[in-house]
């Protein structure tokens, strides 16, 4: 795929040419009546820096009622057809480009663009869905937002519809900007529903090759199985200080509370190689060694020493794994 540079990671390809992903990050939005914005009506308008290459809140306070939901989100897309107020940035959806209609449904609000949104650049494509995106799902009514172009459904470069779009399907990189995007199949091993063995999931991401793919395998055991009886092996609040690969061995390093982290119900097993077998299903990685603040004296938890490097462990997998598959 091609190559640009941004802050924002979207989980789809772009429509008829090679998509960018971008990196920003992920709004903090706190709950309050009917939309998810502060007691004042104050919402997050997404618009575009100037390089178009990053996307930037700007604080806006709705003045539609918070009952009347079609109105609100005619009013949010009218403010991002709008010049914004800081003169630093510039509107998400521009002057060519035109907003045909909308529609509000089961939390899903689908946005009808004018065929002139297949004349945006790549980078002002996936910066304006972006934008799009996480503005509108800051109103508790919606949670989706799908895209048609003259009422057709958006679709990707190998011709299949993108579908709808959560806030949660742009991902936080501080400081980063898009490289090349990549399209992998990651292979995870998460806990069976009887924490004493390992399933595989396959699972397709779309992400930024500024990320090394090591992290990246990392940062999805962390987020968990995808639409399964699957269980985590590392909880949401996994902090991982850094990833190394040298001479095929991945060197992850963790902060020192992965001890007091861990789930009770997992065996020490099916955490450390959860982490080691899907490391070693990448094409650079043979086997793992993990520190603790930069330590690797003592045991992981009681069992296995930190000092020694772990290769993939086909035992703990478990044999009628039916190897689920997900997209994001």
């Amino acid at each position: 795929m091609c190559v640009y540079r941004s802050t924002i990671l979207y989980r789809r390809l772009d429509v008829k040419r090679i998509i960018i992903f971008v990196l920003t990050a992920v709004i903090l939005l706190s709950m309050g009546g009917c939309t998810k914005k502060k007691a004042d009506n104050t919402v997050e308008v997404f618009c575009l820096n100037m390089d178009v290459t990053s996307s930037v809140p700007e604080s806006y306070v709705l003045r539609s009622k918070n009952s009347d939901v079609d109105k609100q989100v005619d009013e949010l897309l009218g403010r991002l057809q709008d010049k914004p107020e800081d003169s630093r940035l510039r509107k998400a959806i521009p002057d060519e480009v035109s907003v045909r209609g909308h529609d509000e449904k089961n939390y899903n609000c689908t946005v009808d663009f004018s065929k002139e949104y297949y004349d945006l650049t790549a980078a002002q494509e996936v910066l304006l869905r972006a934008s799009v995106v996480r503005t509108l799902t800051q109103l508790d009514s919606i949670s989706y937002v799908t895209f048609t172009v003259n009422s057709i459904p958006l679709v990707d470069s190998d011709d299949e519809i993108v579908g709808s779009m959560g806030a949660d399907d742009f991902v936080e990189n501080p400081g980063e900007q898009i490289n090349t995007s990549v399209k992998e199949t990651l292979t995870l091993y998460f806990a069976d529903k009887d924490g004493t063995g390992l399933e595989k999931q396959t699972r397709v991401i779309h992400y930024s090759s500024n990320i090394a793919l090591e992290k990246l395998v990392v940062e999805q055991l962390i987020e968990g199985p995808k639409g399964s009886k699957l269980k985590a092996t590392l909880p949401g609040t996994t902090k991982l200080i850094n990833v190394s690969v040298a001479d095929r061995i991945c060197y992850l390093n963790f902060d020192s509370s992965f001890r007091n982290t861990i789930d009770n119900k997992l065996t020490e097993d099916v955490v450390l190689y959860s982490i080691v077998n899907s490391l070693t299903s990448l094409p650079t990685v043979d086997k793992v060694q993990i520190s603790l603040d930069g330590e690797n004296d003592g045991m992981l938890l009681y069992n296995y020493k930190l000092s020694d490097m772990y290769e993939f462990n086909k035992d703990i997998v478990d044999s009628d794994d039916s190897t689920e598959k997900t997209e994001k």
